[in-house]
């Protein structure tokens, strides 16, 4: 199954997003057991240059496995948000592991 992350940073916490962001990305990048990071990327602000927010597609599961695995972040072990969405994922164009053959027709 496939699930987004979503994450709002707490207002003016780019310093926070700023110091954390190399420990949160390596940690992306490491082995999770019951997780896999297919695609991450900071939200924009309204002017779209300012990182408010993050994005994560994962495959996983269970929604407790996401949970657990979101709450592990070092973003959210810093306390930079304000509120965290995790959702099912039902993908309908763009295989999100990456191929451009669409498998999972609406």
């Amino acid at each position: 199954m496939y699930f987004m992350v979503i994450g709002t940073d707490k207002p003016n916490s780019l310093a926070l997003r700023t110091a954390t962001r190399k420990a949160h990305r390596n940690w992306l990048r490491g082995d999770h057991a019951s997780v896999t990071v297919l695609q991450s990327g900071a939200s924009l602000n309204r002017d779209s240059t300012t990182m408010d927010g993050s994005l994560l597609i994962v495959a996983a599961e269970s929604y407790n496995d996401v949970l657990l695995f979101s709450q592990a972040d070092p973003y959210f072990k810093a306390n930079l948000f304000e509120t965290v969405d995790i959702r099912r994922w039902d993908w309908t164009y763009g295989n999100p592991d990456g191929s451009t053959t669409s498998v999972n027709p609406v």
